[in-house]
């Protein structure tokens, strides 16, 4: 176990965004895929043009080629959708997740405001997007939090329409607890599509798949790209990358759940595990621990765990608590735990995360599920810019002015000096003009 202090530490929590390498064995299976050597934006970059030129062709193609089926009907039907059944505690627990979302959103403000005062009027319009798209990941296993963790503030915001792509096993079938979640959901158009062709189909549209303003959701290294690459044409709510959680724990953290709550997250692909402690004497335990976790794990998830234990966990020692929560600023992570001993005046010097997990009772993996707020954050460092997936996301602010003559009279002048300094004569006329 390496342990990182100081300047050293700082180093190595300072990063910029998606500045991880393209792993190899992605570029083996593009080169096995298409015959050549191409970079993942070249693939996307393919996929994207084909589908713009061939709709639903490209997108039948596409689907047969990178997933295993080619559907004939793109969208589940909606008596499918109500057929699909799954075990009654599953189920129970997606009726707990959608409530408990839309408990926690329906308590952000959505409303806009306008005053009427002396000048005038000045304000804001709040309107819903009218059309989003959802992708859910579905290739190791159906996502469904993400759909939950998506939609519900979409809904709350008063988004109209959903749409959900996600990818189909090789017979052609969405997991029937996607279709129930979305049945709970309300939501009637779900597409057997997934990938870089998924997100195409929703930026440009097609003869079944209707163009989004707005693409939300994770994906993989593909679905990033191609998110990044539509942006413009449609709107996204972020580049979400691999997952990552930094814990900050002082000598009174019990070791087995810094361990768990590190593992939680490293069993993820690509993920990044960051300890940062006080403690020389909880490392050691933590780096012990880890290990007889890891070995009580399940595979395949024993070797994503530990592969990310190995290769991206970065253990720090801090001098104090602030220290430790300024390299938690540098960092900007995702997910921020504090298992300290009294961790709530912490937060006041919390500046840059997606989500903070104060105590040992409030696990992020938790919060991925049933807590409330949205699991789908910032990650690569975009916490210092970014936020996670909110109401607002989902809303257009249109800005009202209604200024009466008086406050025109008033401010004109000022207006039209500025306009002429810019070199905008017309801008200066136009407000002489009624002065």
């Amino acid at each position: 176990m390496q342990v990182l202090q100081g300047p050293e530490a700082r180093a190595a929590l300072t990063r910029s965004f998606n500045d991880a390498p393209v792993p190899d064995a992605v570029l083996t299976r593009i080169h096995e895929t298409f015959g050549e050597a191409l970079t993942p934006t070249q693939v996307v970059e393919r996929i994207i043009a084909d589908v713009r030129e061939r709709g639903d062709d490209a997108l039948r193609d596409w689907t047969e080629r990178l997933d295993g089926h080619r559907p004939t009907d793109l969208r589940v039907s909606e008596a499918d959708i109500a057929a699909a059944s799954i075990d009654a505690g599953l189920h129970d627990a997606i009726r707990t997740a959608i409530h408990r979302v839309r408990a926690f959103y329906q308590q952000q403000p959505a409303h806009g405001f306008l005053n009427h005062g002396p000048d005038g009027a000045l304000g804001q319009l709040v309107r819903p997007l009218g059309r989003v798209g959802v992708y859910v990941p579905g290739g190791l296993a159906p996502l469904i939090s993400t759909l939950i963790h998506t939609a519900v503030p979409a809904q709350v915001a008063g988004v109209p329409e959903l749409i959900v792509t996600t990818p189909p096993a090789r017979d052609g079938t969405v997991h029937p607890a996607i279709l129930v979640a979305a049945r709970e959901l309300g939501i009637t158009h779900v597409y057997r599509a997934g990938g870089a062709q998924a997100i195409a189909a929703l930026a440009y549209g097609t003869a079944s798949v209707p163009s989004v303003d707005k693409i939300a959701g994770p994906g993989n290294l593909f679905v990033v790209i191609a998110k990044r690459l539509v942006y413009g044409q449609t709107g996204i709510e972020s580049l979400p990358g691999p997952t990552e959680t930094l814990v900050v724990a002082d000598d009174s953290a019990d070791p087995r759940f810094v361990a768990a709550d590190l593992l939680a997250q490293a069993e993820h692909n690509g993920a990044e595990p960051v300890l940062v402690s006080t403690s020389p004497d909880l490392l050691n335990r933590v780096n012990e621990e880890l290990d007889r976790q890891l070995t009580a794990l399940p595979e395949p998830n024993r070797t994503w765990a530990r592969d990310s234990i190995q290769t991206r966990m970065k253990t720090v020692l801090a001098g104090d608590l602030q220290e430790a929560l300024d390299l938690a600023n540098l960092y900007a992570p995702e997910h921020l735990c504090l298992l300290t001993r009294d961790p709530w005046p912490l937060l006041g010097h919390v500046q840059r995360a997606g989500g903070v997990f104060i105590g040992e009772h409030s696990m992020e993996a938790l919060g991925d599920y049933v807590a409330g707020p949205s699991h789908v954050m910032p990650t690569g460092g975009t916490a210092r810019f970014m936020s996670p997936v909110n109401v607002r996301d989902f809303q257009n602010i249109i800005s009202v002015v209604g200024l009466n003559e008086d406050t025109l009279r008033r401010i004109g002048p000022a207006g039209a000096t500025l306009a002429r300094a810019e070199g905008l004569e017309a801008h200066a006329r136009a407000i002489e003009s009624r002065l």
